[in-house]
């Protein structure tokens, strides 16, 4: 279906972009760090911070921190690092570093405060990524092993079981169909169950068979593939 394949890219794309913007930001806390001058300032007031989500009125806390540079002029910052409960309380002494061509762009000295950014960005786009790439180069595999099973495979002719949904996938709260059919292996009298890819279309009324053939691989039986070549192309 269309809308997996447009989401593994999305997922990769997003994944990527992602992991971009933390090393920019991890690039860009580094070179502050580098010209940064470290002082002790104080925390004068927790400024509210309530929640954009129209369905979440949750209330965060930032602290408005006030310092003096080495030059004993004073300047006053607000931490972009918000939280519930509240990290700090007024009139707490805490760690100030800040860039003395800039001292108003002052940071708490924090790993949050400094890292947090790069941190969030980076782990997002690692899960984002690893499932976009998981999911592009499983599909890359088992198109490979299909081409190999149609080329290689032993066929072996199946009892066709039943239709059933794949609940375990769903898009635009749909789930796809699949093929169930079972085989009886004749030198090992093991029973094999083996399951179709995901048909976006129920197939029942297109099966007119008791028998479906599978294509096995002989030393291993786990990697086949369904034959549902008799079944109708979807209208692009």
């Amino acid at each position: 279906m269309k809308a997996i394949n447009i989401v593994k890219y999305v997922f990769t794309i997003i994944g990527i972009g992602m992991l971009v913007g933390a090393f920019f930001a991890f690039q860009s806390t580094n070179s502050f760090l580098q010209n940064a001058t470290e002082t002790q300032g104080v925390v004068i007031q927790m400024l509210e911070s309530r929640s954009s989500s129209s369905s979440d009125n949750s209330i965060t806390y930032k602290p408005v921190v006030e310092f003096t540079d080495k030059n004993g002029e004073q300047f006053q910052f607000t931490s972009t690092v918000s939280s519930n409960p509240p990290s700090y309380s007024v009139n707490e002494k805490v760690d100030v570093i800040y860039n003395p061509d800039a001292p108003n762009k002052a940071k708490i000295k924090g790993f949050f405060s400094l890292w947090g950014l790069s941190t969030i960005l980076g782990g997002m786009g690692l899960v984002f990524a690893l499932i976009g790439f998981g999911i592009i180069i499983s599909g890359i595999k088992k198109k490979k092993m299909h081409n190999h099973l149609k080329l290689h495979g032993t066929k072996v002719e199946t009892d066709f079981q039943n239709v059933t949904l794949n609940t375990s996938i769903a898009v635009n709260g749909k789930n796809p169909f699949v093929v169930v059919s079972q085989w009886l292996n004749p030198k090992t009298s093991e029973l094999h169950i083996f399951t179709s890819d995901n048909i976006w279309f129920d197939p029942t009324d297109f099966i007119k068979t008791e028998k479906i053939n599978v294509l096995i691989d002989r030393d291993n039986p786990k990697k086949y593939v369904v034959d549902l070549s008799f079944l109708p192309k979807v209208a692009e």
